[in-house]
């Protein structure tokens, strides 16, 4: 089963390539794409800077107390005790509903899976890979040493787990909050992208 309106969700380790396959999968099927520019979106419906909430979001992703957080999972309840950057995240998922809303879009990161999460018309998908491929692709891409490459690495998807587990409540790149999860260092990125737009065409489709 098909639908016409296709929504997928890229979420990815660093070096996994998942920027790139979200950008080509967005050109190859004409719709919105949103990675870095979504942010712009956010802080123009929210009134919030956008500098704002970049400093308070890498602040809170690399900090113990955040961390302790993510990890424990404790978090009061009611509007009167959201902190700053918790109210960021509010902003950022009535954007994220609002995009979805107007119709078919790729949107890397910031917790799409989560917060598009039992839309029929969504597919979430991982992108993953083995440390070596990573640490090749990061090094071709940014043009830093491998041992700078490593560390990147390991400090971003820690805090892309902490700031996934903080806000959702579950586990960053854990197979069963996604549609599926692909290792990309053993598919050519367009034939990854061509795979995951076959994968949209005969999924079913269900409401859960």
């Amino acid at each position: 089963m098909s639908t016409d309106k296709k929504i997928i969700t890229i979420s990815r380790e660093f070096g996994s390539g998942g920027r790139l396959i979200g950008k080509r999968l967005a050109e190859k099927l004409g719709v919105p794409f949103y990675d870095k520019q979504l942010l712009d979106r956010i802080a123009e419906e929210s009134g919030f800077s956008k500098d704002m909430i970049e400093d308070a979001e890498m602040k809170a992703k690399n900090s113990f107390l955040y961390s302790l957080a993510s990890a424990m999972g404790t978090r009061e309840n009611g509007p009167e005790s959201l902190s700053l950057n918790e109210r960021f995240f509010l902003a950022q998922f009535d954007t994220i509903r609002g995009i979805a809303e107007e119709g078919s879009c790729v949107i890397v990161g910031r917790c799409s899976d989560y917060i598009l999460r039992g839309l029929p018309e969504a597919t979430h998908v991982f992108i993953y890979a083995e440390e070596k491929d990573k640490i090749k692709r990061a090094v071709e891409e940014y043009g830093v040493p491998e041992d700078e490459v490593k560390k990147l690495m390991k400090d971003t998807d820690k805090a892309r787990a902490n700031y996934y587990a903080y806000h959702t409540g579950r586990k960053w790149g854990e197979h069963v909050n996604y549609s599926f999860s692909i290792d990309s260092g053993y598919i050519e990125i367009e034939d990854l992208v061509d795979l995951i737009i076959r994968y949209t065409e005969v999924r079913r489709f269900s409401q859960a």
